[in-house]
C-alpha cells in the first residue's frame, strides 16, 4: 500500500499554487446544488499540525453521480490526497478541485499522524521519568498508592505519554497534557517552597491529577478533537468521577482527603464562569488553580507569538480569545 507524506503546509500556501498533497478533514458540509445551473459541489475545510484551515471546494458536473460517490467516502476525520489550485476569494486561500483532479481517501496505514498532529516538544520517556520522580517522592501513605496505581498502570502511562493537552488552545502536541502536567507540578512545588504551611503531598498529587479527565474529553485520531462524552460532561466531571472511583478501591481511603483530592479537580478552573462547579476553597486549591493558569497562558501566548510572527510583519496582532492586541517582537 502506498505511503503519502505531506509536502506543503497550509500556512506556506500561496494564490496559483498548484496542490498535490494530504490534508486532514476538519469539516465536512452538506453538498448544495448550483445556484444558477445544474449539477452541485461541496466543501471541506481541511487541515494539517500547523493549526491552520483551508477551505477545499469541489465542483461536480450536471451528473452528480461521481460526487455524490466521492463524497459518501469522506468522512470528518478522514485524511485525503487532493489536487487542485489555490486561488482567493472574499480575501482567503481557497483550493478548488473538480470531477477531472484527485480526490482519494487515504487508510490509516497511509500516512504520518505527526503530519497532522504536532509532535512531541520534548523527550516523553524523560517527561514521565519526570513524574515517577514527583511520585515516589510523596510522603502520604493514601495519595502515595492512589497515585501509584493510576501512574503505574501501563495504559493510563500509554496514553498520557501520547494525549495532547487541548484541541488548540495550548500543549495541542502529542505528549502535551503530561508536559502541561509537569509544568502545573513544578509551580504547585514552587508555591510550596514559598509557603511551608501548605500541605506538598495533596498539592502535587491536585497537580497530576488535575487533567486526568483529559484522556476521555479528548479523541485522537488523524486530528484532535472532543469526544462525545467529553463535550457533554468536559474533562473537570470525568476526571473527578475516575478519582472518585480510584479511591474507593482503596481501602480505609481517609474520607476528608478523599474530599480534598476531589476539591481540587472540581475547582481546579478557578471561577465558575470558567467552567467549575465550585471555585476554590482552600490553600492548596488556589495554588493548583494559579499554576494551571500560568502553564496554559504562557503556553498560548507563547504559541501564538510564533505563528503570528510567520503570517505578519507588525509588530501587534489582536487576539480574540485574550480580546487584546499581543506584542510580538
Amino acid at each position: 500500500m502506498e505511503k503519502f507524506v505531506k509536502k506543503q503546509l497550509i500556512s506556506d500556501l500561496k494564490d496559483g499554487n498548484h496542490v498535490d498533497d494530504i490534508f486532514v478533514v476538519k469539516i465536512k458540509k452538506s453538498i448544495m446544488p448550483y445556484k444558477n445551473k445544474s449539477g452541485s459541489y461541496f466543501q471541506l475545510i481541511l487541515s494539517d499540525n500547523t493549526g491552520k484551515t483551508l477551505e477545499y471546494n469541489f465542483w461536480g458536473s450536471e451528473d452528480d453521480t461521481l460526487l455524490k460517490e466521492i463524497y459518501s467516502k469522506i468522512k470528518s476525520d478522514s485524511v485525503i490526497r487532493v489536487q487542485g489550485r489555490i486561488t482567493v476569494y472574499n480575501d482567503k486561500l481557497q483550493l478548488t478541485g473538480n470531477e477531472e483532479t484527485l480526490l482519494q481517501v487515504l487508510e490509516p496505514e497511509q500516512y504520518n499522524q505527526e503530519d497532522f498532529i504536532k509532535a512531541a516538544k520534548k523527550n516523553i520517556e524523560e517527561l514521565y521519568l519526570k513524574l515517577k520522580n514527583i511520585l515516589a517522592s510523596i510522603e502520604n501513605p493514601q495519595i502515595k498508592q492512589l497515585l501509584s496505581n493510576i501512574f503505574n498502570d501501563s495504559q493510563i502511562e500509554k496514553e498520557f505519554k501520547k494525549h495532547p493537552g487541548a484541541i488548540e488552545i495550548h500543549h495541542n502536541w502529542i505528549g502535551g497534557l503530561l508536559e502541561h502536567t509537569l509544568e502545573v507540578a513544578h509551580y504547585c512545588a514552587l508555591s510550596y517552597e514559598l509557603f511551608h504551611s501548605l500541605n506538598r503531598d495533596l498539592l502535587l498529587a491536585g497537580a497530576l491529577l488535575h487533567d486526568i479527565g483529559k484522556l476521555k474529553e479528548l479523541n485522537v485520531t488523524s486530528r484532535i478533537k472532543g469526544s462525545t462524552e467529553g463535550q457533554l460532561t468536559g474533562h473537570l466531571v470525568l476526571g473527578t468521577v475516575y478519582v472518585h472511583n480510584m479511591i474507593d478501591k482503596i481501602e480505609g481511603f481517609d474520607e476528608s482527603l478523599k474530599n480534598k483530592i476531589l476539591h481540587l479537580l472540581i475547582s481546579h478552573h478557578g471561577k465558575l464562569e470558567f467552567g467549575s462547579p465550585k471555585e476554590p476553597m482552600f490553600a492548596e486549591a488556589l495554588a493548583l488553580y494559579y499554576a494551571d493558569e500560568i502553564s496554559s497562558k504562557i503556553a498560548w501566548i507563547s504559541e501564538f507569538i510564533q505563528g503570528a510572527k510567520e503570517d505578519t510583519e507588525d509588530d501587534f496582532m489582536y487576539h480574540p480569545k485574550f480580546g487584546k492586541n499581543i506584542y510580538l517582537r
